[in-house]
């Protein structure tokens, strides 16, 4: 796989009660590209932050419909990747140094 991919695949780490809830039982949650895929995820995790993956879940995510006075939108829609790491892995984001 492409190397500069792997560094564009992950975008952010999704911050909500149920992830910080996956963590403690070895998952983590992540923003990935709209076009990424499992093998690309599985390869960047393992690749930026040294741990062992067993196995990656992917979800999309719909945008939601917004009104702001009678102006109609919509939030646009992105991809979450659920990461399940190898037993013994453990990764904290706020200890993290890049």
């Amino acid at each position: 796989m492409n190397q500069e991919r792997l560094y564009q695949v992950l975008l952010e780490p999704v911050i909500s009660e149920k992830s910080t809830g996956l963590g403690d039982i070895s998952q983590m949650v992540l923003k990935v590209l709209p076009d990424a895929n499992k093998k690309e995820v599985k390869a960047a995790v393992e690749t930026l932050f040294k741990l062992k993956v067993k196995r990656v879940q992917i979800a999309n995510v719909r945008g939601k419909a917004k009104s702001f006075g009678r102006i109609q939108g919509k939030q646009n829609d992105w991809k979450k990747a659920y990461i399940c790491l190898e037993p013994g892995q453990d990764f904290d984001f706020h200890n993290f140094e890049a």
